[in-house]
């Protein structure tokens, strides 16, 4: 029998979430395709309890699957199961006519059985045909429709894109459940959480394989921050710098680029570098906000002697009425 996506985890129904986390961790780091690059029974297993993860992970899905309502592979169960709910079979012996005990003998709620073909077409969407045709039996109008073939099931990936990659659009190398490794080329409009569909690389199926589904963490970074589509940098600069004016390097994703700081700047003032932000659906990129704050050293003589003397600079709060 399959192994639940608990006991895929090696945990019970009822585990914590951070429970389930720390399971997946551990086992991810065991099972990595990177790690067992000759072992493709691991490869499989990363799959699955990656797949296990992430339905779990997701409440709205962990709940239903506990509720019964769909299978390990996130797909709804039939309503009534593998058979049919709410018969029970007869008591009787043999058929007449000396025939074992069959279909005949199971008692559908007390039904008629000259009406059950109505009911099974309106199941099912059948017409119920040749009824009453000599030698047939009371479901002789009846012909189930097979179930088509279905697709292999989907399984879920999560990848980490560093903050720069993200920003550039960088193709990222990502390594499946097969141990198969492909570039992932990175959509317009890229957001934490965003999930690439790649059609046929999931599982196995009888009309075909899966797909995978590919969850992108986009990860922080010590200069940078998101700002929408655009990204801001705080840059400090020197009082001289501010007062006289200067061209200074600014980091960017895409590497440093001069920028122009006019005379008389003051702390907060924000310039705009046009296009190094982020790629908006649309394909159109953000903006990267600069945001100058002017460093003033704490023990320079010459500037405290200057300060001192000065006379001028006025009341700044003056326009807060104080």
């Amino acid at each position: 029998m399959a192994l639940d996506l608990y006991q895929r985890l090696g945990l019970k129904r009822g585990a914590s979430d951070a429970e389930i986390k720390k399971a997946y961790r551990s086992l991810a780091k065991q099972l990595h395709p990177d790690r067992n690059k000759d072992n493709p029974d691991a490869a499989k297993r990363f799959g699955e309890i990656t797949h296990a993860y992430d339905l779990l992970s997701d409440k709205d899905k962990r709940a239903r699957y506990d509720r019964g309502e769909i299978d390990e592979d996130g797909n709804p169960k039939m309503p009534f199961g593998s058979g049919f709910g709410g018969y029970s079979q007869g008591t009787g012996g043999p058929r007449p006519g000396g025939g074992p005990q069959g279909f005949e003998n199971f008692n559908f709620g007390g039904a008629d059985p000259a009406d059950l073909s109505d009911l099974f077409d309106g199941l099912f969407g059948q017409a119920a045909a040749a009824r009453g045709r000599a030698g047939s039996g009371p479901f002789s109008g009846f012909r189930q429709r097979a179930r088509a073939p279905q697709k292999g099931a989907d399984l879920a990936y999560r990848l980490k894109v560093g903050f720069v990659d993200a920003v550039a659009s960088k193709p990222q190398r990502i390594t499946l459940g097969d141990g198969k490794t492909i570039d992932l080329k990175l959509p317009p409009g890229l957001e934490d959480g965003t999930k690439i569909r790649l059609a046929g690389k999931g599982q196995e199926g009888p009309a075909g394989r899966g797909d995978a589904i590919v969850t992108i963490e986009i990860g922080p970074h010590h200069l940078f921050k998101r700002e929408g589509h655009n990204i801001r940098i705080e840059l400090p600069i020197s009082l001289k710098e501010a007062v006289l004016g200067a061209k200074v390097k600014v980091p960017t994703p895409e590497g440093p680029v001069m920028l122009t700081i006019p005379k008389g700047t003051t702390s907060g003032k924000v310039f705009r570098l046009k296009g190094r932000g982020f790629t908006a659906k649309n394909g159109k990129r953000g903006d990267q906000l600069v945001a100058v704050e002017i460093d003033v050293p704490a023990a320079d003589p010459e500037l405290q002697a200057f300060a001192e003397g000065w006379a001028g600079g006025g009341n700044p709060r003056s326009a807060l009425g104080v």
